[in-house]
């Protein structure tokens, strides 16, 4: 089998794990911040092992500010995330955390001086669209909670990649340094609710060691022999995975609205990138 082959199995595992944080995260009852705190602890550990001094032993950025800004994004992206999951569907959750790629071709003309071109204007024209589609039907308080709170991390998730724009070479050490800061940054609030079933346990450890960082090993794995356009594409897996395993589960059924909205979403997205280079190379947080 090909290196190229190889490297798209490589990107396809990773999707398909990361695809697994909407019904890890909904299986159990604990707490939003909860989830989030053990998921990032356990992730942590991983991406350490994983990555190793590439990531505690060498500076691979140039501007501080812009560092902390991509590691402080990252950590509300999932707080934010996980925090939506509880209150809304999955797929409301992670289709409109994915339209912040929106965010990011509407402010890269002002953060990093990128001309808006006018594929960018139709793909933000329509994905916006689409984004509409989620608070439309059925009125729940929780549920629309829920919606507002995806398109703050999608907000968070944007401000990432445009922090990152600047520090290519940062990425790793931004997702890793991300889940050791929103662990410890999460502690006080969590500290006197640790205990944990051997449940949630469990399905904690697999959230941080395997959705969160094995996943990001296959996927640096495989980015050293796809292009981004195809890394990017490939990536979708995730989020048209991740609600498919919560209704096969959980049997949690999105709107129709919601399916609609995502495929506008979604190809907005897949055109645009098609169009010309991605507009995230790193895979939204969850």
């Amino acid at each position: 089998m090909s290196s190229h082959r190889n490297a798209i199995l490589w990107v396809v595992a990773a999707a398909l794990l990361w695809s697994t944080g909407g019904i890890g995260i909904k299986a159990i009852a604990d707490s939003p911040l909860k989830v989030t705190f053990y998921r990032s602890l356990f992730a942590a550990i991983a991406l350490f092992l994983v990555f190793g001094r590439d990531v505690w032993g060498r500076r691979h950025w140039r501007s501080t500010t812009a560092f902390i800004t991509a590691i402080v994004c990252y950590g509300a992206c999932l707080t934010t995330f996980v925090i939506a999951t509880k209150w809304t569907t999955a797929a409301n959750a992670i289709f409109l955390q994915y339209a912040g790629v929106v965010w990011v071709l509407l402010l890269s003309p002002l953060v990093v001086r990128e001309p808006m071109r006018t594929r960018d204007v139709v793909a933000i024209v329509v994905a916006i669209g689409g984004m509409g589609l989620f608070f439309v039907g059925k009125f729940e308080a929780r549920g629309m909670s829920g919606n507002a709170m995806a398109l703050v991390s999608s907000v968070f998730f944007a401000g990432l990649i445009l922090a990152l724009r600047r520090e290519h070479d940062a990425a790793q050490s931004a997702v890793t340094w991300g889940n050791v800061v929103l662990a410890l940054a999460l502690l006080p609030f969590v500290a006197k609710d640790l205990a944990l079933t051997w449940k949630s346990f469990g399905v904690l450890a697999f959230l941080g060691l395997f959705q969160i960082g094995l996943a990001y090993a296959f996927f640096v794995r495989g980015l050293k022999y796809v292009t981004a356009t195809q890394a990017s594409l490939t990536g979708m897996l995730e989020p048209v995975s991740n609600p498919i395993w919560v209704f096969l589960l959980l049997g949690e059924r999105p709107s129709a609205f919601a399916i609609a909205g995502g495929v506008i979403v979604l190809a907005a997205i897949a055109w645009h990138t098609m169009m010309g280079e991605p507009v995230a190379a790193l895979p939204a947080p969850d």
